[in-house]
Order: C-alpha cells, then sequence, then structure tokens
C-alpha cells in the first residue's frame, strides 16, 4: 500500500487549485460556479453519512474514498466563503487546531486538565450563546438532536435521577398516541420517540446507533427471506412469511 503521508500538504493544495480552477467565473464549471453553501449542504450531510456507512461496514477502501469527498464538501465551502472574503481553507485549519490545542492543555499545554464541559459552555458564551440549549445543530438526525438536547438539559438539573422516570413517561406517551385524535397523532408519537430516546439515554445506550443497527438487522433478514423463497416472496401468506422470518432469525441472520 501506497504511503500518502509523505506530502499531505501537497494533495490538499492539489484539491484546493482544482476548486478554485472550477469556481473560475470564466473557464469553470457552470455547475459548480452556481453551487452556495446552501446548495451543497445536503451534499455535504449525505457525504458524512456515507462514510458512516463505510464505518459500520468496515469497508477501509471505500472509507478513504467518502472522507475523500467529505473533505472536497469542506474545500467547497471554504472556497466559496474565500470568495465572498469570509474566511479560507487555512482559517478552517487554523481555528480547529486552536481549538484542540486549548481543549487539551495537558497534552500542549501546561499540563493542567481542562474542565471539557466548561471550556464548551464558554466558546458558546463567546458565539453569544444565552441558553442550555443554544447551539444543537437544527440539522442533525432527529434522534442525535433529541439526545443532545436532553443531555444539555441534564446539565443544569432539569433530568430524572434514575432511568424509572423516562421508561413511566413512555407508557404515560404512549396512552396519549392511543388516545390521540388523527390531527394530534403526529405530534403525540413524536413525543413518545423523544421518551424512547430518554430512556435510551438513561440505559446508555445510543439511540441513533441502536436504530441504525436495527435497519442493518431487518434489511439483512428481510433480503435473506426473499433470498429463501424466491420470485415467489410477494405472493405468499402473512403467515408463510412470518414462519420464513422466523427461520431466518433462528438461522441468526
Amino acid at each position: 500500500m501506497a504511503d500518502g503521508s509523505a506530502a499531505p500538504l501537497a494533495d490538499v493544495a492539489r484539491l484546493v487549485a482544482i476548486m478554485a480552477r472550477l469556481r473560475d467565473p470564466v473557464h469553470g464549471c457552470e455547475w459548480d460556479r452556481a453551487q452556495s453553501w446552501a446548495t451543497i449542504a445536503p451534499y455535504t450531510i449525505e457525504e458524512a453519512y456515507e462514510v458512516a456507512d463505510a464505518i459500520a461496514r468496515d469497508d477501509a477502501p471505500e472509507l478513504k474514498d467518502e472522507l475523500g469527498d467529505l473533505l472536497l464538501q469542506v474545500v467547497f465551502h471554504s472556497r466559496i466563503a474565500e470568495e465572498a472574503g469570509a474566511f479560507a481553507l487555512g482559517d478552517v485549519a487554523r481555528a480547529i487546531s486552536e481549538k484542540m490545542e486549548r481543549r487539551h492543555p495537558h497534552i500542549f499545554g501546561d499540563g493542567s486538565a481542562l474542565d471539557w464541559e466548561r471550556s464548551k459552555a464558554e466558546e458558546r458564551a463567546g458565539k453569544g450563546a444565552t441558553g442550555a440549549l443554544d447551539g444543537v445543530a437544527i440539522g442533525l438526525p432527529a434522534l442525535t438532536r433529541a439526545e443532545k438536547l436532553q443531555k444539555r438539559a441534564a446539565r443544569v438539573g432539569f433530568d430524572w435521577p434514575d432511568p424509572a422516570g423516562p421508561r413511566d413517561k413512555i407508557d404515560e406517551e404512549l396512552a396519549e398516541v392511543e388516545s390521540a385524535p388523527p390531527e394530534r397523532r403526529a405530534e403525540e408519537v413524536g413525543d413518545l420517540l423523544f421518551a424512547v430516546v430518554n430512556w435510551a439515554r438513561h440505559l446508555g445506550v445510543n439511540a441513533e446507533a441502536a436504530l441504525r443497527a436495527a435497519n442493518m438487522k431487518f434489511e439483512n433478514r428481510f433480503r435473506a427471506m426473499e433470498a429463501a423463497a424466491g420470485p415467489a416472496f410477494p405472493d405468499l401468506s402473512l403467515d408463510e412469511q412470518e414462519k420464513l422470518w422466523a427461520e431466518v432469525k433462528r438461522r441468526g441472520a
């Protein structure tokens, strides 16, 4: 395997130059020139998920490619900012370098330990945050954002002392879903999901990761059922499909 660590700066500089050429107002690519932070933000999110997917599949070659796609997004956003006179890629790298050194004084500073949560709170305050929930990104996956909101609230004392409280809340929210009129049902289901995330958090379970694993398990088992039944699968009765599901589950799929 080739060692790409010898000249990372040269490789990044090449990528920066490619993006500059793509964005050139005269000789660039029409599509790339037309983009803005807002229009490429969905691609940035998509590439981050594809990185996570490669990691979940333990696929190192694919991870390398997906990290490249994600890096391109960073360079793309930074190029747009540079053209607007806001900042450049070097500023992005400098800012995160300074943040990492500031958050690790025991490694890069005087050796003293850092109060991580206090440091992050001070950084948020420096950006104008006034409440405990400020700064939790709206674009996060809903389960992840729910957990982050709950953790922020817990830091200021708004939390149950043990898992029993959020577990009871699930029963309460489930009853409200069942009794809700159609126009309120979506709202009540949202409250139920929020309560499940809270219970998972108290159990030490990351809800986003747990659901992602459940999705993958379901997909694997469903594909195994389709393979076992062949083209006749859609014509099977629900009872027959359930028997197939039980057999696939028994085999450990």
